[in-house]
């Protein structure tokens, strides 16, 4: 593509002993900023893959950085760089933070986020499903995820982010990002604009486009009846899922056969064996095997909160719901594999 050179740097502008490091891709853009000991204001863009690889291998204790014409000087102890820099001109400027703002609980978003983001597509070729749906939803915020395979939508009650019946789409690789950074801080302001969303926790700000375009209408996959009922702790079919997992090789779905008396599990993979496990479930309906993808069952489940969790069923064939027993706001919709 012909995206400029300038992209792959790092901008440093360091003004009144405050050094400020901004990254983008022009899709998202996190900025940082710290407190140094600066002798003369100025800007530069470095590269910035060299540059961690240098600052990560020096020597621990104070980095001296020096910046002339074209030319940055990196040293630490008897060790001393010297990185072209690239043409700063060429660093486009970040997008300037919507006014409107509101403040979120660090540790419940960041949960929310790692329930919902795994479930969102990563195929480009399909924008939409890249993307996380937030959206108000009765006097909260909600939070929805979809590859077309399985669906995630998590309910945070209270937090009221946008107005009724508005809703943005963020990528979700931004979000990816967020989740990393939102580790020791406490609180997380969002403000939300036309065509951006930026999150400030202390001093960094991430600041990601969003997408544009109709998010599909997941409310209409959610069946609203389920005949069948499995409930299963949540590390025992963890467990199991894993083991039997081992012989689910290439594409071999995960069979389970839901009976009264539990559950059993089974892979069966052509010309390289079977697998199978007994486990202690809860099981009200009709007899009934259901295959899944065993990656996707595992990553819902690995989300969902609580000991215990319940699968509901229709068939075969239709959309099956993962939930908590104790937790009403987080649900996973499961899409069957067709077995022979």
């Amino acid at each position: 593509g012909g995206t400029s050179p300038t992209l792959s740097g790092v901008k440093l502008d360091l003004a009144e002993g405050e050094l400020s490091l901004t990254g983008t891709d022009l899709d998202l853009t996190i900025s940082t900023h710290l407190q140094v000991d600066g002798a003369v204001d100025g800007t530069a863009v470095l590269p910035s893959r060299l540059i961690v690889d240098i600052v990560k291998a020096l020597e621990h204790g104070a980095i001296e950085l020096e910046v002339s014409d074209e030319e940055a000087h990196i040293s630490a102890g008897r060790a001393q760089f010297a990185v072209r820099a690239l043409p700063a001109t060429e660093f486009p400027r970040p997008p300037e933070p919507p006014d409107r703002a509101v403040t979120l609980d660090a540790a419940s978003l960041g949960e929310a986020l790692r329930q919902v983001v795994s479930a969102a597509s990563t195929d480009d070729s399909r924008p939409i499903l890249t993307g996380v749906l937030l959206q108000a939803e009765g006097s909260g915020l909600r939070l929805v995820a979809t590859d077309s395979y399985r669906l995630a939508v998590r309910d945070l009650p209270g937090t009221s982010v946008l107005a009724e019946g508005q809703s943005v789409l963020v990528p979700s690789r931004a979000l990816g990002e967020l989740i990393r950074l939102l580790g020791e801080t406490e609180t997380v302001t969002l403000r939300l604009g036309e065509r951006d969303a930026s999150f400030e926790l202390g001093d960094t700000r991430l600041t990601t486009r969003l997408i544009e375009g109709e998010f599909p209408n997941y409310r209409g996959l959610i069946p609203s009846h389920h005949p069948n009922r499995l409930t299963v702790g949540r590390e025992v079919l963890l467990d199991a899922v894993r083991r039997v997992r081992l012989m689910a090789r290439e594409s071999t779905p995960l069979r389970m056969v839901m009976k009264p008396d539990g559950l059993e599990l089974l892979a069966v993979t052509q010309d390289v064996g079977q697998a199978h496990e007994a486990l202690d479930a809860k099981f009200e309906g009709t007899e009934l095997t259901v295959a899944f993808n065993p990656e996707f069952l595992i990553q819902g489940a690995e989300v969902t909160p609580g000991d215990e969790i319940t699968l509901e069923t229709i068939d075969a064939l239709k959309p099956a719901l993962l939930r908590s027993t104790e937790s009403p706001d987080f649900l996973y919709l499961l899409m069957p594999v067709r077995v022979s």
